[in-house]
């Protein structure tokens, strides 16, 4: 265990080989993931070999190498029920989709991640190709998460973005961490997020927050469309924003009511 850290070293490092085959485009050898990682090739057999055994890598013999095994799945099955949207809230984003005439999207606030729960999306009004559920990259970027940074502490925004860093997605992504937060002080003043082709050229979303009942941030609703669209027709885009949030915020309350048979306020 590293000392003050509470994290256990293997399996740390299980995780840095699992994430690593998982981003490489085809079965890795042992030696390619060792160099990889700075890890000795003892340990790194080590460490295959228990991710092997859990199903969560196979080895290919013909090949020599290691790809993905059917647990990651399974996770990924997992992961999907316990963040998909309360039916409330997916109705709501169904009413977004139909009013603004554009993909709509519910993500969810989970542990200082905005993260794609639901998406309502059709062939003329199709989501933005990378936002699947679970999608959670790029807060900096996308205007949900904009929303997620606007309301964190100045100091624990800061250490999440030295975590997740500011990079830039399109040309047109703030990487500028002052110019951030001179936009993330706006979000704060109008409730409101916007980017402009900084996720994805030629696209830009709009989003506004939802909250619980007792008015803790929880998620956000949020639309993508072409980007000479939303300028043509921003009042009333936002308009269907805003009035989604307050929707989906009430659904949200509804829900938990359901779950927890406690009765929402009036």
């Amino acid at each position: 265990m590293n000392k003050g850290t509470g994290v256990l070293q293997s399996v740390e490092r299980a995780m840095r080989v699992l994430d690593h085959i998982a981003a490489a485009p085809g079965p890795v050898q042992a030696k390619h993931v060792a160099a990889a990682l700075g890890l000795t090739l003892p340990t790194t057999y080590h460490l295959l070999t228990t991710l092997v055994a859990g199903g969560y890598l196979v080895h290919l013999s013909d090949e020599r190498a290691y790809a993905l095994g059917h647990r990651v799945d399974d996770l990924a099955r997992g992961l999907h029920r316990q963040i998909e949207a309360p039916p409330e809230v997916r109705r709501v984003a169904s009413v977004i989709h139909r009013e603004a005439q554009a993909a709509a999207y519910y993500a969810a606030l989970r542990d200082a991640e905005m993260v794609v729960a639901h998406v309502a999306e059709c062939a003329l009004h199709p989501r933005i190709r990378p936002l699947t559920i679970g999608f959670h990259q790029a807060p900096h970027a996308t205007a949900f998460g904009k929303l997620m940074l606007a309301r964190l502490p100045a100091d624990d925004r800061e250490i999440l973005l030295e975590h997740t860093g500011t990079p830039a997605v399109t040309p047109a992504t703030v990487t500028d961490r002052g110019l951030l937060a001179r936009q993330l002080r706006q979000v704060t003043g109008t409730g409101l997020a916007v980017e402009v082709d900084e996720f994805q050229h030629g696209l830009s979303c709009m989003a506004a927050p939802v909250t619980d009942a007792a008015g803790r941030f929880v998620g956000a609703v949020a639309v993508s469309m072409p980007t000479t669209r939303l300028r043509e027709d921003r009042w009333s885009v936002e308009r269907a924003v805003r009035l989604g949030a307050v929707r989906a915020t009430r659904a949200v309350a509804l829900s938990t009511a359901a779950r927890t048979g406690r009765i929402t306020p009036p």
